[in-house]
């Protein structure tokens, strides 16, 4: 058996994986027009905020489509000039594949657990994809804790994929919204915890708080092809 060893120095640039939540308008979609050289592969039909940046996607209809199109993304050159591979969103992926399992079982929660194994398989394919950047949208949910505070995070059919899902991805960035000082509405990724928001950077170079610009953030990590 022979050893390949590999060198840390080098892992940023194999591409990054960025999970990107937020409220709806916040702007999830709207990132990807800073994306380096993006891809879209789409279930919501939500793409308007983005129809003038003359961004090719995929509409995702079923987990076939998505099967063909990760084989397509491996090893089509068509798809090698494509740096950043954007599932917008990965909630309403998730919602999309239960519901042909429900058609599927009759018993919602055999339906749920063969969602969740289809998921967790789908999101490791695509966050491994070689040499691609890939961008993760998803919706936002918020809920109380025990003491009433309200706790923000990325949402997910499924109370255990939902938690699962942070853990998958190296970045995870809250999209926010917050008036300046002059009651303006300003966009901003929160990049580490705050005790009600999730978020996590592992590569601790970005700011806590960075504009929601995508190439910008990955230049800043140090990643990319």
């Amino acid at each position: 058996m022979s050893i390949t060893l590999n060198n840390t120095r080098s892992y940023a640039s194999r591409g990054l994986n960025l999970l990107v939540y937020g409220g709806p308008g916040a702007g999830k979609t709207t990132a990807i027009k800073t994306a380096p050289d993006p891809i879209v592969l789409s279930a919501e039909g939500g793409l308007l905020s983005i129809s003038d940046a003359d961004i090719p996607y995929i509409e995702v209809t079923d987990l076939s489509v998505l099967s063909e199109a990760y084989k397509w993304l491996v090893s089509s050159d068509e798809a090698k000039p494509f740096q950043t591979v954007c599932l917008d969103s990965i909630s309403e992926i998730a919602e999309v594949i239960l519901a042909k399992e429900k058609k599927d079982s009759k018993d919602p929660r055999q339906a749920y657990g063969a969602m969740q194994d289809q998921m967790a398989d789908l999101i490791r394919a695509f966050r491994d994809l070689p040499g691609k950047n890939v961008y993760v949208s998803a919706k936002m949910e918020k809920s109380p804790d025990e003491n009433g505070r309200l706790l923000y995070q990325p949402m997910m059919p499924g109370t255990k994929l939902g938690q699962a899902l942070p853990y998958f991805f190296d970045e995870v960035l809250a999209l926010r919204v917050e008036p300046d000082g002059e009651g303006n509405p300003q966009r901003a990724l929160l990049c580490d915890p705050d005790g009600s928001w999730t978020a996590k950077d592992r590569s601790g170079r970005l700011d806590r708080w960075e504009k929601p610009d995508l190439t910008h953030v990955i230049n800043k990590i140090g990643g990319g092809k």
